[in-house]
């Protein structure tokens, strides 16, 4: 992986370099971004009280979990390879991954009280604190920097590949899922990992928006961080269930 790119596979710094050498009418703006993610937000939230609705009724959710996971990631795939459609699949990608966060946060919260509170409240928490870092600069998206944060992020994705190809054959790894000190350890740091991803992807938006990049890379950009903040909260909730289980 070139050193510039950031570990989120959909925002690159060579994507929106390939697109500010097209000539269009409107270039991305910061706050234009800013707007298209609240709306993104909007609607991951809608979603996901739409499940939880039905996850409380009684009603089997699995359909909801497996629909919204394996649609988010087909329309993901998409956006990736067709970026001009981000402004018709970004919010299409919201939904689906609303349905699933809602369908998996009614699982946790049915099973340890106020866990869903805790999860969201920290990965805003994180989120605000990673930003404030970035444009005080105190962290800087360095080369030394990206090259840690990429190789950190394949060795966890790798890792939970092997994890989920070994579940087929009932060979489990213990401290994915238990409260041990290694298991608690281990999705500290996956935590960390994934906040350090907003700060690239903070840093590639902001040049995105010096090299005028065209107006749907809003959506794009949008779309990019929704997907980092979705792992985010989704290690926070394994994370808390944890400590909850010690």
């Amino acid at each position: 992986m070139a050193l510039f790119e950031s570990n989120n596979p959909v925002l690159k710094e060579k994507t929106f370099q390939e697109a500010s050498r097209i000539e269009y009418t409107e270039s991305m703006t910061l706050g234009g971004t800013i707007g298209k993610m609240a709306f993104l937000l909007a609607m991951v939230l809608a979603a996901s009280v739409y499940s939880w609705g039905v996850f409380a009724k009684g009603e089997n959710t699995m359909p909801l979990v497996l629909g919204g996971a394996i649609g988010g990631l087909i329309i993901a795939i998409v956006i990736i390879f067709k970026k001009e459609w981000s402004p018709y699949l970004a919010p299409a990608y919201a939904l689906a991954e609303g349905l699933f966060l809602g369908a998996i946060s009614a699982m946790y919260s049915s099973l340890y009280d106020g866990i869903v509170l805790q999860a969201v409240g920290l990965t805003i928490a994180t989120f605000i604190a990673m930003l404030i870092l970035y444009r005080a600069r105190i962290i800087r998206a360095t080369e030394k920097f990206r090259a840690v944060v990429v190789t950190a992020t394949a060795g966890i994705a790798i890792f939970y590949l092997i994890a989920f190809v070994l579940g087929f054959f009932n060979i489990n790894i213990p401290f994915l899922h238990e409260g041990s000190l290694l298991g608690i350890g281990f999705s500290l740091l996956v935590v960390c990992v994934a906040a350090l991803n907003l700060i690239l992807d903070f840093d590639l938006i902001e040049n995105g928006v010096a090299q005028g990049a065209p107006k749907y890379f809003e959506w794009f950009g949008s779309f990019a961080l929704l997907v980092t903040l979705v792992w985010l909260y989704l290690e926070m909730l394994r994370l808390l269930s944890k400590l909850n289980n010690r």
